[in-house]
């Protein structure tokens, strides 16, 4: 729809996304957590592919508790990505 200004001239109507864009881009605490703990399971499974060296395990023992822990938690926030990426890819479509 365009409408005509006090001066003649024809401006077509826009609707401001931006706000719509703000909130996308914001990160919740639980996005953060996930986001660094694939960032520790992917440089540790870069080491273990280039140096055969596997940093968590180095850290808190063979296959200890704490580092079954932390692969635990790597994987988990490997699936929270995934829906969150699915989520995020739905709402933009829409």
């Amino acid at each position: 729809m365009a409408t005509t200004s006090p001066y003649g001239v024809e401006r077509r109507q826009t609707i401001d996304r931006r706000e719509e864009n703000l909130h996308a881009k914001t990160l919740s605490v639980a996005d953060w957590i996930a986001m660094i703990l694939l960032i520790v399971g992917g440089v540790n499974w870069g080491l273990v592919g280039l140096l055969n060296f596997d940093f968590v395990a180095q850290l808190f023992g063979s296959m200890s508790a704490l580092s079954r822990a932390v692969y635990v938690l790597v994987g988990l926030s490997a699936l929270y990505t995934i829906f969150t990426a699915t989520k995020m890819a739905t709402r933009s479509y829409s």
